[in-house]
């Protein structure tokens, strides 16, 4: 594999930079597949360290770091350059990878999980940048659907895999779980190795810049409470003290944190003037509507597959393989056509229309739905997904200056995250809210079947299995029920996307490449 050439001033060619993305994509493809990966082996992990009570902590100490340090490296790489920043964060999450593959107990996990998320918050953000200095926008289309698709691959990929190494006792004498985490040290090498010697980034240190760090410090003071109770609040209580008191230190954090960021001007790691601008605003929110629906489909059909009609998470994983491949099949569709004629906007509402069709219909799911049915279903709403979502990173870095590249998809990169945590913990308190009445509604109608405590059974699917038949179905039936009323509201939200894509001004996309910081030989 050739080294770079810096500052050779030509076009990179189709090969080199396929060479330079299967490195970086590798490292976004770990820190993607860890969000989902533990869901289905978290379960193994609680009862091995006798923490079941303690597993949400796993999820959040992960998530909460990731989303703080996506805008700060998308600064910090505006300064220092991207291949340092980005070589530093898969080093940092191959480290918490293999902290979290010799833990033993939850708390140690949790801490583990943390350093992970560090490094998963630069993989995140600094890939779509990198692309976004070295190759032009309506080229750049081309690559980014390659993105996408490493996206929702990941997130349906991570149930499936996180099942198979968790349902094994142990792999070369270590216990099953384990590998899920160590299984990215290796993976992790590869991507370093690959980025060291494709990538060569021309990094000066600008000595008039100042570097924000109590704005990041007051990031992570605003956003980690509401992180904790988004993911808590359904088991604390909205209303409970600890929730009021996460409700009050985050908004508080929030608040300084937008004076600090005012009185930092350019040094900000999120400058204010970047809102300033109608259209990125607009793309922001279009940013969060999409991480809520997207993650929120891909959380909500693992469950539909295995408490409605009762089959396993792998299978469950398996069946979600339709929705991957319609959003491969729209991202690359919508790449091509932008890449092509330099347009977005058309197809890109054609693509919002089919998703929030997609999702409406997702609402008619039941019991005794056939699955060749339910996948031509979710391959539907896959196409639409892949079409709505691929241009948002492209059209978002063209509104702001080249030197605001890594701001800009870093701003991107975390308010859809944000959109991601937050939406799966709405959908999913409606879900809970939802279950237990229509529940008992539907065992009243099969004819007065009672189950003792219908609140521990929604908390704990398994009994199911347990369960007659004649009870069984109503239960089903009920959880069905509930999941219909959040596929509507899901739709609803997927429709506030469209109206924000049909009123949003559209951009022209450049021929040229933005700051040019090197190239691939």
């Amino acid at each position: 594999m050739a080294a770079t050439a810096v500052n050779s001033g030509r076009e990179l060619s189709h090969r080199q930079i396929l060479h330079l993305l299967s490195g970086l994509l590798l490292g976004l493809f770990l820190a993607l597949l860890d969000q989902s990966v533990i869901s289905t082996s978290i379960r193994t992990i609680a009862n091995d360290f006798h923490g079941y009570a303690l597993q949400a902590w796993v999820t959040t100490a992960y998530l909460a770091t990731s989303t703080i340090t996506t805008p700060l490296y998308g600064k910090l790489s505006d300064i220092y350059g991207r291949k340092p920043l980005f070589m530093f964060a898969i080093s940092v999450f191959m480290l918490g990878s293999l902290l979290c593959s010799f833990s033993t107990s939850m708390y140690q996990l949790a801490a583990f999980r943390a350093v992970q998320g560090i490094g998963a918050g630069g993989l995140a953000s600094l890939t779509l940048t990198i692309l976004g200095d070295l190759v032009a926008p309506r080229q750049r289309a081309r690559y980014q659907g390659y993105f996408l698709a490493v996206y929702t691959g990941s997130g349906l990929f991570g149930p499936v895999v996180g099942g198979l190494f968790s349902g094994t006792r142990s792999i070369a004498g270590i216990t099953g779980w384990r590998w899920v985490f160590l299984v990215n040290v290796p993976l992790g090498l590869v991507s370093l190795l690959v980025v060291w010697r494709v990538l060569r980034l021309r990094s000066v240190r600008r000595a008039d810049v100042r570097i924000d760090w109590p704005g990041g410090l007051l990031l992570a003071v605003g956003l980690v409470p509401l992180l904790v109770v988004a993911d808590q609040g359904r088991t604390w209580g909205w209303g409970a003290p600890d929730s009021v008191l996460c409700y009050c230190t985050g908004s508080g954090g929030l608040l300084v944190f937008v004076l600090v960021e005012k009185a930092m001007g350019e040094h900000a790691f999120v400058p204010l003037r970047i809102f300033s601008d109608a259209r990125f605003s607009q793309g922001l929110g279009l940013a969060v509507v999409l991480g809520a629906t997207q993650l929120g489909v891909i959380t909500l059909l693992p469950q539909y597959f295995q408490v409605v009609l009762g089959l396993t998470p792998t299978v469950a994983g398996l069946l979600l393989l339709p929705t991957l491949l319609g959003t491969v099949v729209g991202s690359v569709v919508s790449a091509q056509i932008v890449s092509r004629t330099g347009t977005y906007r058309t197809h890109t509402i054609v693509g919002a229309v089919v998703f929030v069709t997609g999702v409406f219909l997702l609402q008619f799911l039941h019991t005794d739905s056939a699955l060749p049915g339910t996948s031509v279903l979710t391959l539907f709403v896959g196409l639409g997904l892949g079409a709505f979502n691929q241009p948002l990173n492209l059209v978002m870095q063209n509104i702001l200056p080249g030197s605001d590249m890594g701001v800009s998809t870093a701003a991107v990169t975390f308010f859809r995250q944000i959109g991601s945590t937050l939406g799966v913990a709405l959908f999913l308190t409606l879900l809970f809210s939802f279950a237990a009445p229509d529940i008992a509604a539907e065992l009243r109608v099969a004819g007065g079947q009672h189950v003792p405590d219908v609140g521990s059974l929604v908390a704990d699917t398994s009994v199911l299995d347990r369960l007659p038949a004649a009870t069984a179905g109503p239960v089903r039936h009920g959880f069905a029920d509930s999941m219909d009323t959040v596929f509507l509201c899901m739709s609803a939200l997927a429709l506030v996307g469209l109206i924000l894509q049909l009123f949003w001004k559209p951009v022209s996309l450049g021929a040229r490449a933005g700051r040019r910081e090197g190239s691939t030989g």
